[in-house]
Order: structure tokens, then sequence, then C-alpha cells
């Protein structure tokens, strides 16, 4: 057993650079993103303890920023494409926020155990499920159904995020929290590809109604 948790590619890692990072930041951010946070109801208030997947829609290479912004007392992993992660421009912030590579051509079951690993140890995991940037003016892509796996595996709930789109580089960022969402209770835990889909339908709803709560 304690060979096998040696192995676990999740293993904490230092946090220095992390921390650094984001304690400079947070007043250049704040002042840039100006967030206005709105909250689905009072439990989507609440902060979040625990393993959690934190799921959004994608309108911009900034989306990581405001989602660190909007919560802020957490420390996230975000899963990233390893196209950018390579990228010798960008690969020493991957580093040091602790991004979560994989390979969108090749997504296996290392990289799931990865993933799941990091939610089991009790960590917040980030991924935009549209797999893109969306430039519909803030409208909504199919999620990807892969997210309901990941949460039925880890046995954690999913934290879904809305972003609404700035008109303009000065303007505030709008994002709503929508109240954490347990799929496991809603599909079972053997669930089949229709209660995958259907669950991630569900997911995908609940994100309209967040985007139109920005309205």
């Amino acid at each position: 057993m304690n060979a096998e948790k040696e192995k676990r590619p999740h293993e904490p890692r230092g946090y220095f650079m992390y921390d650094f990072a984001k304690a400079t930041a947070a007043i250049p951010v704040l002042l840039w993103l100006r967030p206005r946070i709105l909250y689905e109801n009072e439990a989507a208030r609440e902060h979040i303890r625990g393993g959690a997947l934190v799921i959004s829609n994608h309108v911009s290479f900034a989306d990581p920023i405001a989602i660190m912004a909007a919560i802020w007392y957490r420390r996230h992993h975000f899963i990233c494409l390893k196209e950018f992660e390579n990228k010798r421009s960008t690969k020493i912030f991957f580093k040091w926020f602790h991004c979560i590579p994989i390979d969108r051509e090749n997504f296996g079951i290392d990289s799931f155990r990865q993933i799941t690993g990091h939610l089991e140890n009790g960590e917040l995991v980030c991924m935009f499920p549209e797999g893109r940037i969306n430039v519909d003016e803030g409208g909504l892509s199919t999620f990807k159904s892969g997210m309901v796996l990941m949460a039925l595996k880890s046995n954690t709930p999913i934290v879904p995020l809305y972003l609404k789109p700035k008109k303009h580089w000065y303007s505030r960022m709008t994002i709503a929290i929508g109240e954490p969402v347990r799929v496991d209770a809603e599909s079972g835990r053997l669930p089949s590809f229709d209660q995958i889909n259907a669950a991630s339908s569900r997911l995908s709803e609940k994100e309209e109604k967040l985007r139109e709560l920005c309205i």
C-alpha cells in the first residue's frame, strides 16, 4: 500500500512559488478584473471544503485568473493541454501553478487517474468542459461528459461557474457561482452512458441558469 501511494502522480509538491505569485499578483488582478461575484443561492456562498471539481465556460486565456480571484481561499489545479505546458514561454508558469497536463488527442487512463488522484487527495481541480475557448459572445458549447466520470470516481462534488465575457479590457468581470452538485446521487455508482450524458446535460443547464443570472 505504501509503495503504491509513493507512485501516485498527485503527491503534494512545494507551493512556495504558487503562493508567492498569487499573493504578489492579488492587488493588480483585483484592480484589473474588479470581479463582481454572484451566487445561485446561499449554499453557493459557502466556502468549498475538501476535494471538488470546478467547471466553467471558457471565454479567454485569462479565465484561470478570474476563477482564482473568485475562489481566492483555495489553491487550484487547472487541467491544461500538454501542448501549452511544453511551450518554453509558459512552461515555468504551468509548473509553478501545478497544472495537470493532458493530451487532448490521447486522453488515457493515466491522465484520468492523475486528475481523480488530486480530487481524492482533497484538492481543487478546475476544468473547462467545453474543451476550447468559446467566442460566441457568452454562449455555451456542449460540455464534455468526462467531468461526470471524474466526480463519480473521486466521490467529489462539481462546482459550476459562469464567466461573463468582458466587452472591453477595462470592464468589470462578472462571475456566477452555483451550488455544488453531487452527480453520484443522481447517476448512481455504476451509471450507463445515457445516465452520464443526462448528468452532463443537467450541468449544462445549470451553467445556462448561471449565465442568465449575469444578464
